[in-house]
């Protein structure tokens, strides 16, 4: 064309997630039995919706109204709800009017980057969700501005880090936390929320909260809310019931704005997304009429406490086998349904492999990790699924140079969840063992605390 039609952030919008579905469902044709854990849709994975919920769903859907445009800004009565069920629990307060609802929080992310000062950045954490740095990155046209998450404490947040990132970066405007975290499932304690709401005070930020899987919390954690601990910095959470009913499908996510009016920049950003909204017209009828019933159905908690352990029970499963697996790391997972697994500095390198039983897969991995610039993280997830069909996803993916993976923990079969886990042990074992290790010196050095 006579002129450059491709914006200079679209290079950044890659998201491994589901780019490795293309390379499972090839192996799938081939004869492979792929067992899919890189995607965290619990629908996918088997889990049963209650009786009760299709119910109210199903009323909805006789009702004539459940099938019109619903206001913008989204229904009145469910943001009435979704306020009051804020304010009871302290913390700053807010009103109907704070609250706008997306076509999911893919949307949400969208505009929320999108509509930033291209030279404001986000600083997000280290590894995160892909969607939320590819859209930082992709706004600015640069690769993102991030700050540490620690695999040797828990996957806390290295707060005196991301000060001093905060400091020595001044186009940093705002910071990104997600807790219950995606994708390590760290739960973040009240103490390190109330460190980076204190460095969003000093340097006069703004915070996003992606709080998604907030009641998806277990092993006796408690995720707080950033309502509850943001004080004057303004801010806003994103909430939605796709993992949490869970009804992805619907596509139906909210943010909520905290302290809007406090800080005049803030308070036209916020206005700029309501105007971006208005542009367009809200489908998310049917599931906005069903949160209230369903968050006050007198079953919920009680099928939400059973969700939450099950994920719990497979959690410590997965934690107890895999920490004693020579050359990885390993965190117990306390929240949201991932876990991820770090490969020791020096320990991964470009020459080994695992058996591929079938010829047809063996040469389309190895023509797969022919690339001598692909992540070693990513060149094991190929051998893995070839050989296992254990379908995961590279760590590196999520903007870190941490080497390791990142899989679900969504399996409905417990008995079927123990043998994945001990067929992907057994595996991580003879790949480390399949070539011989390059020394120290000369090996790339991934996984630094402070990458």
């Amino acid at each position: 064309m006579r002129t450059d039609i491709v914006h200079k952030g679209a290079g950044k919008l890659t998201y491994e997630i589901r780019n490795i579905i293309g390379i499972a469902e090839k192996l799938q044709q081939m004869g492979v039995k792929v067992n899919l854990e890189n995607i965290g849709d619990p629908v996918a994975k088997g889990e049963k919706i209650p009786a009760w919920m299709k119910a109210i769903v199903a009323d909805l859907a006789m009702q004539d109204g459940s099938y019109g445009y619903c206001p913008t800004q989204g229904i009145l009565e469910t943001r009435e709800f979704l306020a009051r069920r804020n304010n009871r629990n302290g913390g700053v307060r807010i009103t109907p009017e704070d609250i706008v609802f997306f076509n999911g929080l893919g949307e949400a992310i969208t505009k929320v980057y999108g509509l930033l000062r291209s030279t404001a950045r986000i600083i997000t954490p280290s590894p995160t969700y892909t969607t939320h740095s590819a859209s930082e990155a992709a706004h600015a046209g640069q690769p993102p501005v991030s700050y540490p998450l620690d695999p040797h404490d828990h996957w806390y947040p290295d707060t005196r880090e991301l000060r001093r990132r905060v400091k020595y970066n001044p186009s940093v405007a705002g910071i990104l936390l997600i807790n219950p975290d995606n994708p390590t499932g760290a739960v973040y304690p009240e103490s390190i929320l109330r460190e980076i709401v204190a460095i969003a005070g000093e340097f006069d930020l703004f915070i996003i909260a992606d709080e998604i899987y907030q009641n998806l919390v277990y092993n006796g954690r408690k995720a707080k809310p950033l309502a509850e601990i943001i004080g004057d910095v303004p801010g806003l959470a994103m909430k939605g019931i796709s993992k949490e009913l869970p009804w992805p499908g619907a596509r139906c996510g909210w943010i909520e704005f905290y302290n809007a009016g406090k800080d005049p920049h803030f308070a036209r950003y916020v206005r700029s997304i309501h105007n971006a909204k208005m542009v367009e017209v809200c489908s998310t009828t049917l599931p906005q009429k069903a949160i209230p019933r369903i968050f006050g159905h007198p079953e919920y908690e009680g099928w939400l406490e059973e969700r939450r352990r099950r994920y719990e029970r497979l959690s410590n499963l997965a934690h107890e086998q895999l920490k004693n697996v020579p050359g990885v790391l390993v965190n117990r997972s306390d929240g949201a349904f991932y876990m991820s697994v770090v490969f020791e500095d020096g320990v991964l390198n470009g020459r080994q492999t695992l058996p591929i039983g079938i010829r047809d897969a063996g040469n389309l991995v190895e023509e797969l990790t022919r690339d001598g610039d692909m992540q070693p993280d990513k060149r094991f997830v190929y051998y893995l699924l070839a050989s296992s069909g254990i379908c995961v996803v590279p760590l590196s993916s999520f903007n870190t140079e941490l080497q390791g993976f990142r899989m679900t923990l969504l399996e409905q079969d417990e008995a079927e969840f123990r043998g994945i886990i001990d067929n992907l042990s057994h595996n991580i074992r003879l790949y480390l063992a399949s070539s011989p290790r390059e020394s120290q010196r000369d090996a790339p050095r991934f996984g630094s605390a402070a990458a």
